[in-house]
């Protein structure tokens, strides 16, 4: 399974379950950050309001509008050379390059148009056909949601 169970997230979402590799190589403080908050359950029955076919998921407003973040300050931009291809996670923010907070979003095909401009912090390693089940939407209508997020690590331990 996981080469590192403490950077390694099992998201068990309304379609499935689904690995995240985390990356703190690339980005520490969002790794930090996106641990602390499943570690806080804040991810659990957030939906994914934004999915776009042939693009992204996006999942992480505690409002299920994409106007929303967690109570904790924005996050200075991480940006790497990490290109945004099929199962890469990266960060949502406005147009500031410093206001990622909580929302990310995963890639179902390549978007390299995104690189340098957004946050990679992570990689699906198993459940992308999961992910692939999302249900699409501008909103999305009766949205599929994350059950759960938590670092493997913890589950172990428990």
């Amino acid at each position: 399974m996981a080469a590192d169970p403490e950077n390694t997230l099992v998201m068990e979402t309304t379609k499935g379950r689904v690995v995240i590799e985390l990356r703190p190589d690339l980005a520490p403080g969002h790794v930090e950050r996106i641990k602390k908050l499943a570690r806080e359950k804040f991810y659990d029955g957030i939906v994914f309001h934004r999915v776009i076919e042939g693009f992204m998921a996006q999942t992480g407003c505690p409002r299920g509008t994409g106007t929303g973040g967690s109570s904790y300050p924005d996050l200075k931009a991480e940006f790497n050379t990490e290109p945004h291809v099929r199962g890469v996670c990266s960060m949502a923010r406005a147009q500031n390059p410093n206001s990622a907070n909580s929302q990310f979003f995963i890639c179902f095909e390549d978007a390299r148009f995104l690189d340098r401009q957004y946050t990679v912090w992570g990689k699906v390693t198993e459940g992308m056909e999961n992910v692939d089940k999302i249900k699409r939407g501008e909103p999305v209508r009766d949205p599929d949601k994350i059950v759960s997020l938590r670092v493997l690590a913890d589950e172990k331990a428990a």
